[in-house]
């Protein structure tokens, strides 16, 4: 079993590598270009929403007042009628693009060391590279990818964006897996 600190240098570097390829994947391809589609009449939509002061967070309407009223014949008549909408109010202003970089860094770490702890726990120095690989890539894999299934399972997301982003958690898992193997102790 390897402790965490032994293994600093892969957590470390596996995690910078996954950066700059996600950066690299967000900003210098074409493949999130056309994720999130622009809404008919936004500048109306904006300037009909603006006035309600909605604060930041997370919202659903038609938002049921409680588990009766999903069945009532009225929610039932505003769900036909639509727009049925989940709904993330960001702050006004521009968004922050370093605090963004500083917590998926922060984000890319702590998937790698989960990576870390998985295959330390089960693999001796010396591990051969595949199996290293196939630890820390499986467990990579778990954090980048598996937990983005559930917002297109109960949350509508498009399931084009989840499979894109699964394509993108594979690299990065890919990625952190090779540095686990390359750098592993001997």
């Amino acid at each position: 079993m390897q402790g965490l600190l032994m293994l600093w240098l892969p957590i470390l570097l596996s995690a910078v590598i996954v950066f700059v390829a996600s950066s690299i994947i967000h900003m210098a391809s074409p493949w999130h270009k056309n994720d999130y589609g622009r809404v008919p009449n936004e500048d109306q939509l904006r300037n009909a929403i603006r006035p309600m002061a909605i604060p930041p967070g997370d919202y659903m309407v038609p938002r049921p007042a409680s588990r009766q009223e999903v069945g009532s014949p009225e929610f039932t008549e505003k769900m036909k009628q639509g727009p049925n909408m989940i709904l993330t109010v960001m702050p006004a202003g521009p968004p922050s693009m370093r605090q963004n970089l500083i917590q998926w860094f922060l984000f890319t770490l702590v998937v790698s060391v989960f990576a870390a702890y998985v295959a330390g726990s089960a693999l001796p120095v010396g591990a051969p590279y595949l199996t290293v690989f196939r630890f820390a890539a499986v467990t990579a894999f778990i954090g980048y990818s598996v937990a983005l299934w559930q917002t297109s399972i109960w949350y509508a997301r498009s399931w084009s964006i989840t499979a894109k982003s699964t394509v993108d958690g594979l690299i990065y898992a890919l990625l952190t897996a090779g540095t686990f193997g390359w750098l592993w102790p001997r």
